[in-house]
């Protein structure tokens, strides 16, 4: 198959242009100025907020005047990660997509599926002028993967509609009436730097080639995170070899697994020898725990040539991030009692970065679909950075979106649903974070629902959308609308 034969047509010749057009998370600029452009190609009103939502609204069809209006909504911005060995700027270059067995991927980078197929089925909708249905209201917001910027600041008089349809969902065949509510803490240890000493040797240890994923959805796969795979061993090197560390980075984003980490290390030239040995258990030890979930992983133990340029982190702030990240949670913390399958609480300690002036980030995200779980673990990561003497910054978060299983569109996109494809979506909710809940702050009345294609491995360089479940999403959102 070729992308010229790809259907529905229309979805993925505008997939196809986004991919063109660079739209990181606070980078939506070009993307929110196409949006402008189709809008006043296509004679539609649009209308941009302060903050860079967009609305273009599209009239009913003939005798479709009187039927409610409806929103259909997605977010702009991509989460923006990619292997090490990728040389992409995701500032300036397009997406290079690709087909591979059913699948469309992207060459070492995100994909940008989510929620970009969101986004082009909406265009798709906005374009064709043969499709029956009454008024519609497409409603793109910004920064919805670092921050729900744009679902935050949305004004209470921006859209009309009392009907929304989320295009954020990433299984087919599920029908989505909650998520969970999250929030990020930030650890900050700041260092001094002191000279390589005398007689010391110089060591890189790396870990990667793990699958990482969405710290939402894929949180419960039981997959490695990078930074703690590093922290284990750079942990137990402490121990047993006394060594310092010059550098140590790992991760990318709050809401992503960390799938690669290094760090730059030195020890006594008689301890290198140990140091290699316990590399050796180190690397044996966790191959076998995560022969299930990550097969590939790779890690590596090299000696490097010293220079003049290497510092070292001062003991005492060394041994309080280690201790620190060792002891910080990470993965699953509670399912939910009343909807079995979902998880409902964890954390993710996604990154570590050195940054200038001698600063060391320590990023973490924490998700529930209980208010109070939330905050209950935010505490508890909160407690572990104070223990360490971190300096510690928590997020405002954003609220869950409480399922409505008595909700009308539900019933109605239910029964459509079984009616075109013969057998009866799930009906579930979601671990991940969905712009929903904010959106009922503003707009109390609002009836939603969430349901897209299948997208796997969304936040990693391994997404991919899987092509015949797209054909499927799309006969279901137009049939939706006619019988709205």
């Amino acid at each position: 198959m070729t992308k010229q034969e790809l259907q529905p047509a229309d979805i993925f010749n505008y997939f196809g242009d986004i991919c063109l057009i660079p739209h990181a998370s606070k980078h939506e600029e070009k993307l929110i100025e196409f949006l402008k452009s189709f809008a006043a190609k296509q004679g539609l009103p649009v209308k941009c907020d302060a903050v860079g939502n967009v609305l273009i609204s599209k009239p009913a069809s003939k005798g479709m005047e009187s039927r409610p209006t409806v929103i259909l909504q997605s977010h702009l911005d991509m989460v923006c990660e990619k292997n090490s060995s990728s040389q992409h700027n995701f500032d300036t270059d397009p997406i290079d997509w690709y087909i591979d067995e059913g699948w469309i991927k992207a060459r070492g980078t995100t994909l940008g599926a989510d929620c970009g197929i969101g986004i082009a089925a909406q265009l798709a909708l906005l374009a064709d002028k043969s499709l029956v249905h009454g008024p519609i209201e497409c409603l793109f917001t910004v920064d919805e993967e670092t921050g729900l910027t744009g679902a935050n600041a949305l004004e209470p008089n921006f859209m009309t509609g009392s009907i929304l349809l989320n295009l954020d969902s990433e299984d087919e065949g599920e029908l989505f009436i909650g998520c969970a509510g999250g929030m990020d803490i930030v650890g900050t240890f700041d260092y001094t730097a002191e000279p390589f000493p005398e007689g010391y040797a110089l060591f890189e240890y790396s870990v990667s080639g793990l699958i990482g994923g969405h710290s939402g959805d894929d949180i419960h796969r039981g997959r490695g995170n990078a930074v703690k795979i590093a922290v284990r061993f750079l942990w137990q090197a402490q121990q047993e070899c006394s060594i310092r560390i010059s550098k140590f980075i790992g991760g990318n984003l709050r809401n992503a697994i960390a799938r690669e980490a290094s760090a730059l290390i030195a020890v006594e030239q008689s301890e290198a020898a140990a140091l290699k040995q316990l590399f050796k258990k180190h690397e044996a030890e966790i191959k076998f725990e995560l022969s299930a979930t990550d097969a590939g992983i790779q890690q590596r133990l090299s000696e490097e040539p010293r220079t003049n340029e290497v510092g070292l982190i001062d003991w005492a702030t060394q041994a309080r991030l280690l201790y620190c990240l060792q002891a910080c949670p990470h993965g699953v913390i509670g399912m939910s009692p009343a909807m079995p399958g979902l998880v409902e609480t964890s954390t993710n300690l996604a990154s570590v970065k050195f940054v200038e002036n001698n600063r060391i980030l320590v990023g973490t995200s924490q998700r529930s679909s209980i208010e109070s779980a939330k905050h209950n673990i935010a505490r508890t990561v909160e407690s572990v950075f104070h223990l360490a003497e971190a300096e510690t910054k928590c997020g405002d978060g954003y609220p869950g979106w409480a399922p409505n299983i008595h909700s009308p569109i539900l019933a109605l996109t239910k029964n459509v649903y079984q009616r075109l494809f013969n057998t009866e979506p799930l009906v579930k909710a979601i671990h991940a974070g969905l712009e929903c809940g904010l959106f009922l702050e503003k707009y109390p009345q609002l009836d939603m629902i969430s349901f897209g294609p299948t997208i796997k491995n969304a936040h990693s360089p391994d997404e991919k959308l899987d092509i015949q479940s797209v054909e499927k999403f799309w006969r279901l959102l137009l049939e939706v609308l006619r019988e709205v």
